[in-house]
């Protein structure tokens, strides 16, 4: 029997710390076979050693205690592949090296480009590395009905995985007043709630989205201009009369910003993070929703003021100046190398 197959992109930067959970959930998923493409953003931490380490076996893998399904560790070695190699019934895994952080689509776009030359590949999961999924989620996005005419960009559910009784989100809103995002179900029981209606939903987070080949073929890549945040909201109001889809039994774990500092429930998010989100948000507007632009800007002000009223003066500070078009504090530039500032249009400092 010939199985489904699937690729998937997994983008990598500084993600030592998490990357071989997801690699290793992977290689464990049953009944499809995967083409993965690790596309790693010029880390610095020892990723890139890690993986060649881990692959050949000689890093041996343990799962996380607290990992909410069963998982041991595959067979080693596993081959690194240098192209996607053309499907078979086996996983295969193919690193490639960008040298440089161009921002995460600029990764997911490269990852894309090399699976998409497979012909027979026509679903791309774009998965993050601080992730973990079930056995079955892989199989579930491969095989998942499509609609009627297909479909832009299919969901599932994305669980906190230091907090697995809560949903991260369920598929994504957009505030139209003020271009805010908000997630579907989220601190939700994942086991109590039901799965939420496509039609409702405005786009599918990055942190575990299949884009099908018709709407790749026809929307083209991930814009690449954000750097971080809303690439994928705005990917997905390129979709035209392709639909969103949500598949009700693709369950992703998430840690939820290891690399960049997203908000978790137990922290606020970095100032790094805010710094892109927000000057993301407003190019989105700009694009987007340009007469809700004085709306977008009278958020940024009052969630400003409410982080500097809890204290948190640099966080606020970033807020502001992604949000007005300043350049970035020292400590969030120094985060970056020169070629990614350049990427992320930085002015010199």
């Amino acid at each position: 029997m010939t199985l489904p197959l699937l690729g998937v992109v997994v983008v990598t930067f500084n993600s030592a710390d998490v990357i071989l959970d997801c690699l290793e959930s992977l290689l464990a998923s049953v009944g499809v076979a995967l083409r993965i493409a690790v596309v790693d953003n010029g880390s610095t931490d020892g990723t890139l050693a890690l993986l060649r380490g881990w692959a050949c076996g000689d890093w041996p893998y343990a799962a996380p205690a607290d990992l909410p399904f069963h998982l041991a560790a595959v067979p080693k070695p596993v081959p690194l592949h240098a192209t996607v190699p053309p499907p078979t019934a086996d996983h295969t895994v193919t690193l490639i090296e960008t040298g440089m952080n161009g921002g995460f689509a600029a990764g997911v776009n490269r990852g894309l480009a090399a699976l998409v030359a497979v012909p027979k590949i026509d679903r791309f999961w774009v998965l993050n590395p601080d992730s973990a999924a079930s056995p079955a989620t892989a199989r579930a996005f491969a095989t998942e009905p499509a609609p009627p005419g297909g479909f832009a960009l299919m969901g599932g559910r994305v669980v906190y995985l230091d907090t697995p009784n809560q949903i991260q989100i369920d598929g994504g809103t957009i505030n139209w007043r003020t271009g805010v995002t908000s997630n579907i179900n989220q601190y939700a029981d994942p086991v109590t709630t039901p799965p939420p209606d496509p039609a409702q939903m405005d786009f599918i987070s990055g942190a575990s989205m299949v884009a099908s080949r018709a709407f790749y073929e026809t929307a083209g890549p991930m814009p690449e201009d954000y750097f971080l945040y809303y690439e994928e909201v705005d990917w997905a109001l390129r979709r035209g009369a392709f639909p969103l889809a949500y598949c009700n039994d693709a369950i992703v774990y998430h840690w939820a910003g290891t690399a960049i500092g997203s908000p978790t429930t137990q922290r606020p998010a970095s100032p790094f993070s805010l710094y892109f989100k927000h000057r993301g948000r407003i190019r989105f507007v700009k694009r987007h929703l340009p007469r809700a632009l004085p709306g977008a800007l009278i958020y940024s002000l009052a969630k400003a003021a409410q982080l500097g009223l809890k204290g948190f003066g640099a966080e606020a500070r970033a807020v502001l100046a992604g949000s007005f078009g300043r350049p970035p504090a020292p400590e969030i530039r120094a985060r970056l190398s020169p070629e990614a500032a350049r990427l992320a249009a930085f002015p010199d400092q």
